[in-house]
């Protein structure tokens, strides 16, 4: 099955964390959950910003320099979400192309893109690992795959 929306290739309700959780909270997330992006949103479900693999790692790593590994935990709690979060990022709605989010993904290279709706509510995610599995399959479903 292919899929001309985003609606069709993005993973729905995706993991999220509030602006008051701490990177304790988001690394155990990535950790145990195996995912390299999480949407932060405001109370009422709204997205706020973006904490990616890279940042977490950038600031555990300075924490871990700066305090050692003995205090990471204690330090981590200390440290609040809002205040890592990327705000500058872009979204897209799930009624829009596949072709046009693509071509996006390859222009800026990022790894994943918000999904949402209207009211600026998260309804998914779409990353570039998507787009890998969906090539895979599309190669797979050749007479030569």
């Amino acid at each position: 099955m292919t899929a001309s929306t985003v609606a069709g290739l993005m993973t729905a309700d995706p993991l999220c964390v509030k602006r008051t959780a701490t990177l304790k909270d988001a690394h155990d997330i990535m950790r145990q959950k195996n995912v390299r992006h999480i949407p932060v949103i405001d109370d009422t479900g709204v997205l706020v910003g973006m904490l990616t693999q890279k940042i977490m790692i950038a600031k555990v790593m300075g924490l871990m320099a700066q305090y050692g590994a003995v205090a990471l935990e204690r330090k981590e709690k200390q440290q609040l979400v809002s205040e890592l979060m990327a705000t500058d990022f872009a979204a897209v709605s799930a009624d829009q192309s596949l072709v046009e989010v693509a071509d996006f993904f390859v222009s800026n290279r990022h790894g994943c893109l918000p999904v949402v709706d209207t009211d600026n509510k998260i309804i998914g995610i779409l990353t570039s690992s998507d787009f890998v599995r969906l090539a895979a399959r599309l190669l797979k479903s050749q007479p030569w795959g």
